[in-house]
């Protein structure tokens, strides 16, 4: 049988690129207090450095072995609380910079990837359904002592603003459209004791530039649990997340590539303030069930200002 091994590293590498954009998309998702409100008016800015490793998982069949990658990323962010319909809503917009590497091999043959570059603009928009009005610092440290069951929504667009050139397979901005639709639950088992459940669908549009052929993608299902425990100094916390997201099949080219996701992860979240209006944020998550696609391991840090 004839192998043509530069057609074999494109096709193979355009499948790593696929799960490498739900790694780096992904490993920042396992967000707890999502949907915790904030006192109308409410200013923070962030800014976070998040160091991302591991493999990409093919099918058994595909000849690529070996494939390593290591996506870096910060990223500076602001969040804006405001009222919306008297209910508490948040504005985060979220500016990333990642570079990092891939490479494997395809046989015998050595096959690599570095990319570097600002990665594209995402904004959410988060709104309380149920649970919290808007609030004002009084009646949130009312809510703060003693927690009630709150429901929100938010939507999510991720631009296609980040560096990219259609010459090269992996790029730090996807060239597409991106959408998150997301509920958000909490429920309070004590008042220092949360349970958080988000159930969410990525959507995404076509990239008729890239490299190997027109990319389409299927809508990727996501949900996640988060246990939460306060600690008694307000803004003091740790919690256990857990995610899984389903779906996610790419079409490259007219083919249609065998590598739905159906993997799990796992992470821990603390975050510790000090003098009042800073805070510091430390996260580690990595892959505990991966049929295919990425199995990352990340460390997240971030640092945290609020002005009111």
């Amino acid at each position: 049988m004839y192998f043509d091994p530069p057609r074999i590293v494109r096709t193979v590498l355009a499948a790593a690129a696929c799960c490498l954009w739900l790694g780096v998309c992904y490993a920042q998702e396992l967000t707890p207090r999502a949907y915790w409100p904030a006192p109308k008016g409410t200013k923070v800015a962030v800014f976070g450095y998040s160091r991302s490793s591991g493999d990409v998982l093919f099918d058994p069949s595909t000849p690529l072995y070996g494939v390593d990658s290591r996506v870096n990323a910060g990223v500076a962010a602001v969040l804006q609380t405001l009222s919306l319909w008297g209910r508490t809503t948040n504005v985060v917009v979220e500016l990333p910079y990642t570079w990092g590497t891939t490479e494997g091999l395809v046989g015998e043959t050595p096959a690599s990837s570095y990319f570097s570059g600002f990665a594209d603009i995402r904004a959410t928009l988060a709104v309380n359904l149920l649970g919290a009005p808007s609030m004002t610092p009084s009646e949130f440290q009312e809510l703060r002592a003693d927690p009630r069951h709150m429901l929100g929504a938010s939507l999510k667009v991720v631009a296609p603003t980040g560096k990219h050139d259609s010459s090269r397979l992996i790029n730090a901005g996807s060239n597409r459209w991106a959408a998150r639709a997301e509920l958000g639950y909490i429920y309070p088992v004590k008042p220092r004791w949360l349970l958080e459940f988000d159930l969410g669908v990525w959507f995404y549009s076509d990239d008729d530039d890239f490299l190997p052929g027109k990319l389409e993608q299927e809508p990727v299902f996501a949900g996640r649990l988060h246990v939460v425990r306060r600690f008694k100094r307000p803004g003091f916390w740790a919690s256990l997340d857990l995610t899984h997201f389903t779906g996610g099949r790419h079409i490259v080219g007219g083919d249609q590539l065998e590598d739905t996701q159906r993997n799990s992860k796992i992470g821990a979240t603390v975050v510790v303030p000090f003098r009042g209006r800073h805070a510091i944020k430390v996260g580690y998550s990595r892959g505990v069930v991966t049929e295919f696609g990425e199995d990352f391991r990340q460390l997240l840090l971030s640092y945290s200002l609020v002005f009111r």
